[in-house]
């Protein structure tokens, strides 16, 4: 046997997760195998934003995605030493049957830390690829506008929309933000926290606005897809504005904008595309063509 750390939910959150609301405990992992089956050890976890989405009991484990190293195996697609990114949850040891592997990530971006299989690599990364071609459709000259255009999966829109040669704008939630933003690639990025956004979405895109992605939702979304142009195609990531609270938001009735500028609205949900590992391969090529 061997032990395991495991990270479960202690309490019920009130508004933003708080250390108190986690403990550690361990559980013994058999390190017998059977046909088909890996043990692996974390090297690294990711702690997503989307888990709040899913209801996780007190003294639950978390979902979560991690990077492995397999310490054992009888498993012919993932043998003793290889890598690989899983969604299997916040504990140090695992045992599985491969399935909850998304792909083996052995060969990484040479300087660049392993955590990039669960960032630009990982989830996020796949996400926005994804989202970005399959739902918004860019082309070269259009204007893609992102929320949280350093979150997780925004930052990485931003970067690809710029290398299918579009205008690319942002929001933020503080100045350091925008900067960063900026130094990026974004064309132009405000701080939704200190700016009126109707003038700043219009000084950014005067031109209007043809691709959004959108990662927030509530107030902010409807204040976008007034500015939008006819045709534009708008693909739904999150609604984090109202990831800690418990009121519905409100927004204003966004039907008429829809009818007459023929919008077209999407959910993105990575879980549905069944290979991810072509996309896996186009960002890791883009990140050691970078490099």
């Amino acid at each position: 046997m061997v032990k395991s750390k495991v990270y479960v939910k202690a309490r019920e959150f009130v508004e933003n997760p708080k250390e108190e609301d986690f403990k550690v405990i361990e559980q013994n992992v058999d390190e017998n195998l059977e046909d088909e089956e890996i043990l692996t050890e974390a090297v690294c976890i990711s702690p997503d934003p989307y888990i709040r989405t899913y209801p996780t009991p007190v003294g639950s484990e978390f979902r979560a995605f991690q990077v492995a190293k397999v310490l054992k195996s009888k498993n012919k697609k993932y043998p003793t030493g290889s890598i690989v990114l899983q969604e299997i949850g916040w504990r140090t040891i695992s045992k599985s049957k491969g399935d909850a592997v998304w792909y083996r990530c052995d060969d990484l971006p040479p300087n660049e830390p392993v955590s990039v299989a669960t960032g630009a690599l990982g989830m996020p990364g796949i996400t926005a690829h994804y989202g970005l071609t399959a739902f918004c459709k860019p082309k070269p000259g259009e204007t893609v506008m992102v929320t949280t255009a350093v979150g997780a999966v925004g930052i990485i829109v931003g970067q690809i929309a710029k290398l299918m040669g579009c205008r690319v704008i942002g929001s933020c939630g503080s100045d350091e933000k925008v900067r960063f933003a900026k130094s990026l690639g974004y064309d132009a990025v405000f701080n939704y926290k200190t700016q009126d956004w109707k003038t700043a979405l219009k000084e950014a895109a005067p031109n209007g606005i043809d691709c959004y992605f959108d990662n927030v939702g509530g107030k902010m979304s409807s204040a976008v897809i007034e500015q939008m142009n006819p045709g534009g195609r708008i693909g739904v990531c999150g609604c984090i504005s109202s990831s800690n609270s418990k009121d519905i938001p409100q927004a204003p009735v966004m039907q008429v904008h829809f009818v007459y500028k023929y919008l077209m609205m999407a959910g993105i949900n990575i879980f549905t595309l069944e290979d991810k590992k072509p996309t896996y391969d186009i960002l890791n090529q883009w990140i050691k063509d970078a490099s």
